[in-house]
């Protein structure tokens, strides 16, 4: 057996791909090891917003809140390629929240976080336009603040990247299937489903998400009360209902909310819901009754109305909450917690809960845990392509018009990559070769990049994760890339 390594994650989504990331910078020889795609689960399931979480006011969640509205800006500044600002319009419905309320919790919003990149709340009249148009005429007044847009899947995929670089070992599409302390070290058996292999590591960061109760009793060998509560949350995929870049948060008669949000250019994404669940987190797939849940939230407030059978495309998650026995599943908290076993040697520390938006902070917060030494580094560190300026994207697209690539192709790849368009393209001094174009606008020299650089190893993983080429390109097109990979 080789040498031990300092610390195994078990769990490929943004909370595993973040520890791995901090502590490869740290030094540490890490092992990240995922039984399916990076994101395959929870975190390319989400609402896909860098944001404080307006609601969680309501809940005083003032820490939480406070954290995410610091991190909103760290990560926006670190990874502007994949992360950029948007406007959210909330109008006041009579009927709910009163408006002194709303303008309180926005009044919050701006100002416990520290808000410096983004601009402030502002109040709108919705019977001008665009609104007017948009919206139904009982609705007057609203308010306008700032959040972020995040692509959620290469958000993880550009950690595990980033750790990778560092020195971190990913091994994508391998399981842990055994795990067993002895005396200083874990002994870990995988199986990447061709041959099964054993390592030794010192620590373990279990963030395996829905997993991660099953994960921790499989390594104490003992039943372990259960931590999380699964919630499901589903999203609907409609054609564009409206021209305009700014969204919409609309309130809901049970005291949840729903987003209207601008979605690759040709589409609104709707969402999303909050159900229990106890299913297999394997499979998970939108109900009949969340899909006309989510019709009739945004139909209370948009002129067009929205059908279940519109929808284009949906995608469901299970978020692995921590059990606080809320009375439901929107009250259960966001935060993360976590829990260290080191009884007897090596420990073992298990990740539950958590979001999107403070996945850097946790990953610092679980190697405080494992008391791992070294500086926190990460606040002031670009993710990879993120090397360019917030709203930048113009700028480096022009750039590359020597290229001949349409502006929409560019625009693409620079959304995606960063300045490691680069990497694909090459420059105007040495072009690459991009090959044959398999899909409309998608070259093979961007499929080896996946293939080779970022971990990808099917048609999926490029589709609907690196990608959302899934939506936009037709049956050909996507039965293409799929080949590509399978030759």
């Amino acid at each position: 057996m080789s040498e031990p390594f300092d610390l195994l994650v078990i769990g490929g989504g943004i909370n595993g791909a973040g520890i791995a990331r901090d502590a490869a910078g740290r030094g540490l020889s890490v092992l990240l090891v995922e039984k399916d795609d990076l994101a395959a689960h929870t975190s390319s399931a989400s609402t896909k917003l860098v944001h404080g979480g307006l609601r969680y006011l309501e809940y005083y969640e003032f820490r939480l809140v406070r954290e995410s509205l610091q991190e909103r800006e760290v990560l926006l500044s670190n990874a502007p390629h994949i992360i950029w600002p948007m406007r959210f319009v909330l109008p006041h419905h009579s009927g709910l929240r009163p408006a002194w309320l709303l303008r309180l919790g926005l009044f919050l919003y701006d100002h416990i976080g520290g808000r410096k990149l983004l601009p402030p709340t502002k109040s709108v009249n919705l019977r001008e336009p665009p609104h007017a148009m948009i919206l139904k005429p009982f609705l007057k007044r609203g308010f306008e603040y700032s959040d972020c847009w995040v692509e959620d899947s290469r958000l993880v995929v550009l950690n595990a990247l980033d750790a990778k670089e560092r020195g971190a070992d990913i091994r994508t599409r391998t399981e842990c299937t055994g795990l067993a302390r002895e005396g200083d070290l874990w002994r870990a058996t995988l199986h990447d489903g061709a041959s099964e292999t054993q390592i030794s590591a010192r620590m373990v960061a279990n963030a395996a998400g829905p997993w991660v109760d099953q994960v921790l009793q499989r390594a104490l060998h003992r039943n372990t009360p259960a931590h999380l509560r699964l919630v499901k949350g589903s999203h609907l995929i409609v054609p564009k209902l409206w021209d305009g870049a700014h969204c919409y948060i609309f309130q809901n008669g049970d005291g949840r909310i729903c987003f209207a949000i601008p979605y690759e250019q040709d589409f609104t994404l709707l969402g999303t819901t909050d159900e229990a669940f106890e299913g297999d987190p394997n499979e998970v797939a939108i109900s009949q009754d969340e899909a006309a849940y989510i019709c009739a939230s945004v139909n209370e407030y948009l002129a067009t109305q929205v059908r279940p059978e519109d929808a284009v495309s949906s995608y469901s998650g299970v978020r692995p909450l921590y059990e606080d026995a809320a009375a439901s599943a929107s009250e259960v908290t966001r935060d993360y917690v976590f829990e260290v076993d080191d009884e007897g040697g090596a420990p073992i520390l298990s990740v539950f809960g958590g979001k999107i938006t403070t996945f850097r902070k946790l990953a610092e917060h679980a190697l405080e845990k494992l008391a791992v030494g070294g500086k926190p580094w990460t606040h002031d560190a670009r993710l990879p392509g993120g090397d360019m300026p917030v709203a930048g994207h113009a700028k480096v697209v022009a750039a590359c018009a020597w290229s001949g690539l349409p502006e929409h192709v560019l625009a693409r790849l620079v959304r995606a990559y960063g300045i490691r368009i680069a990497d694909i393209i090459g420059s105007e001094a040495a072009p690459a070769d991009l090959g044959a174009e398999i899909a409309p606008g998608v070259f093979e020299a961007e499929l080896r990049y996946l293939r080779d650089v970022e971990f990808a190893r099917t048609g999926e993983d490029v589709l609907w994760r690196r990608s959302k080429l899934g939506l936009h390109l037709n049956e050909a097109g996507r039965s293409a890339i799929a080949r590509w990979f399978d030759a």
